[in-house]
């Protein structure tokens, strides 16, 4: 899916990474004719792409980033008290990561475009939830659940 890239810094071997929206990062190297971005090699080709968009295949596989790391949980839910805008589409801001945690029961998670997907999570498992894709839950009979918040901190953030 598509994400916005918010900065660039360079690794350990001096190659070059750009922080993406989502919070993770991607190697952007200009190695022709496999890798063509000339761009990358000047401070103003990369100022240029600041705010253009790249694909990332982490966020397809609904991979969080490395570097997240949980800061805040929400009371636990239950059938019963499962907030209303929980039941329908919602999302999350840039760069925040969700993980529905099932303590007890099942819920129904339902991810909209470009994943369009349905899970079935059961007890003692998780789903993820992807920074702005909308999703919605339906909570099943005897079902308790919390969400947990993420975000990555890595220091290399452009």
């Amino acid at each position: 899916m598509k994400r916005t890239i918010t900065g660039f810094y360079r690794d350990q071997h001096a190659d070059w990474v750009v922080r993406l929206d989502c919070g993770h990062a991607q190697h952007v190297r200009h190695r022709p004719p496999f890798q063509n971005r000339p761009w990358v090699v000047t401070e103003a080709g990369r100022t240029r792409m600041l705010g253009a968009e790249l694909d990332c295949v982490r966020c397809d596989r609904m991979e969080p980033p490395a570097d997240a790391v949980a800061y805040r949980r929400t009371p636990e839910f239950d059938a019963d008290n499962v907030p209303p805008g929980l039941r329908s589409d919602h999302s999350t801001g840039q760069g925040i990561w969700g993980r529905i945690l099932v303590l007890e029961g099942r819920l129904d998670y339902h991810v909209g475009a470009p994943v369009n997907a349905s899970f079935a999570v059961q007890a003692g498992s998780s789903a993820v939830v992807v920074p702005g894709i909308r999703h919605r839950v339906e909570p099943m009979e005897n079902v308790r659940s919390c969400i947990e918040f993420s975000r990555a901190t890595d220091s290399t953030r452009g």
